[in-house]
């Protein structure tokens, strides 16, 4: 779609690009290889952040449509999809891709209305998101079983094998990226998937659903959407699926886990995070407040990775903090439509009144509001989401607003005197999803490293966002299991030992 469709009002602008949005598909759930309403009728509507209009309207859906998908992705897998071999879902795979990279502009189209991002970061990330599923659909042709030499009167081996049905539920902030993290590996290990994406963002899964017909064989992928405590739970619970994997935040990781347990079903859970960036006094202090203030005020920080804890030595904490509100402040709020904008709104009120609200806890708890914090109210914009990314100082590690997942583009600066402090104020959380460490001495880093409870580690550079093949998850209250490396496939499959004994003196 050319963005010279885009060039009235901010409210225009939105008109047509949710027209444009409309005229795309259906957009009911996909079960067994077609589009479907609610079995109850029932629908809820997407919201664009920017204008707080509805975009569409999509299906409400609670046990009844799960229990449908379901059975629609054990006939998939019991059928065809589960006599493929790895070279052909591959092949099928790549295909489907294919298509998808075709379809690119609507995708991140739906995306930036879904979520208010920048259109030109949701190019970005649906990108990187194909990419996911395109690395998975490699890595597969190259999975084996292994030979165990543990006697000789026995040939000992293993296979792996796929779950059968894997449930999947995505949060907001990042749709289709999370989905292939998700959908990408365990489709590739040759399972059927059952798909529910958050009730605020379920755009892009609904679209790549309808862009596999005829590609993925009917009910290997279903998406059902609706709310987390009817269709989610419905999900998360059945007794059907043998495998669950949920990003999002960790009280309702705790429900899933808990919904899961009851049927034995093994999880993976990528939680909330409140990550720390270590800034030791021979850093590059201006490379490392940039590189902070970049994390969180990407997606709005809206991001479980964000380094939203900047745990400063206090022999540079001044020129950081003098350095950090430069490049916050640098930032163009607006359209996610216009090609200038670097931060949209946050992705709903009831986020926004969040982020809010843990403004006036920082200053209540005694912080100093260094910059940013405040609505902004510009030209198109009254209706939207928006809020100035804030930098608190003065800040104790024991604040809430350095201990709790805000999820917004707050940043909290807390010093150090000594190397064991900084250790101490990084692990000093309940999280423990990823780091940073901001230093020029290579054994430092090192040790920091080593030292940080995280399940990943950035060093003077902090990306947050993974590539392809490196496992990402976390410690702690942030979760269990990896994603996004080849490793993941194993989290879709089941191994299975087989014994076959071997005669010493086998008669010709």
């Amino acid at each position: 779609m050319e963005r010279e469709h885009y060039t009235e009002s901010v409210r225009e602008n939105h008109r047509n690009a949710i027209e444009d949005a409309r005229a795309l598909g259906t957009f009911d759930a996909w079960i067994g290889g077609e589009s479907r309403p609610a079995e109850s009728g029932a629908t809820f509507e997407t919201r664009d952040p920017v204008v707080d209009e509805p975009i569409l309207s999509v299906p409400r859906c609670d046990g009844a449509d799960v229990d449908a998908a379901v059975d629609a992705a054990w006939d998939a897998y019991d059928g065809e999809w589960g006599q493929t071999t790895p070279v052909e879902r591959s092949r099928t795979l790549q295909e489907w891709v294919g298509v998808l990279r075709d379809h690119l502009d609507e995708l991140a189209l739906l995306e930036s209305l879904d979520t208010g991002k920048p259109l030109s970061y949701a190019e970005g990330e649906v990108t990187k998101g194909l990419d996911f599923i395109e690395y998975y659909a490699n890595v597969c042709r190259a999975e084996e079983g292994k030979q165990i030499a543990a006697a000789n009167d026995a040939h000992i081996y293993t296979r792996r094998e796929p779950y059968g049905v894997v449930g999947c539920v995505t949060p907001w902030n990042y749709p289709l990226v999370l989905t292939s993290w998700k959908i990408g590996p365990a489709l590739a290990a040759g399972n059927a998937v059952v798909l529910k994406p958050a009730e605020q963002s379920p755009l892009t899964a609904l679209r790549i659903a309808e862009l596999s017909e005829g590609i993925l064989p009917d009910g290997v992928l279903n998406v059902v959407t609706g709310f987390g405590d009817e269709a989610g739970a419905s999900v998360s619970g059945h007794e059907d699926v043998r495998k669950v994997s949920f990003t999002g935040e960790d009280v309702t990781g705790e429900a899933v886990m808990t919904a899961a347990a009851a049927n034995i079903t093994p999880v993976t859970l990528e939680l909330g995070g409140k990550s720390p960036f270590v800034v030791f006094p021979d850093a590059d202090v201006e490379q490392a407040a940039e590189t902070v203030a970049g994390s969180i005020t990407y997606n709005t920080g809206q991001s479980c990775d964000a380094c939203s804890r900047a745990i400063v030595h206090e022999d540079v904490r001044d020129e950081f903090v003098e350095h950090l509100v430069d490049e916050v402040e640098s930032h163009t709020i607006g359209d996610p439509l216009d090609e200038e904008t670097t931060l949209g709104p946050l992705v709903s009120k009831a986020q926004y009144d969040k982020v809010t609200e843990y403004l006036g806890i920082g200053v209540d708890e005694g912080a100093t509001l260094a910059t940013g914090g405040d609505a902004v109210v510009g030209e198109g914009l009254e209706d939207g989401w928006f809020v100035e990314p804030a930098v608190f100082v003065d800040a104790d590690n024991d604040m809430r607003i350095a201990q709790e997942e805000i999820f917004g583009p707050v940043e909290t600066v807390v010093t150090f005197s000594d190397y064991e402090e900084a250790i101490e104020l990084a692990n000093d959380v309940e999280f423990g999803l990823a780091a940073g460490v901001a230093t020029e001495n290579g054994s430092l880093a090192h040790r920091a490293a080593a030292d940080i409870d995280a399940g990943s580690i950035w060093v003077n550079k902090y990306y947050g966002r993974t590539v392809t093949g490196s496992p990402f998850g976390g410690f702690k209250r942030s979760g269990t299991g990896r994603e996004c490396a080849r490793d993941t496939l194993e989290a879709y499959t089941q191994e299975k030992t087989v014994h076959v004994p071997i005669e010493q003196d086998p008669t010709l």
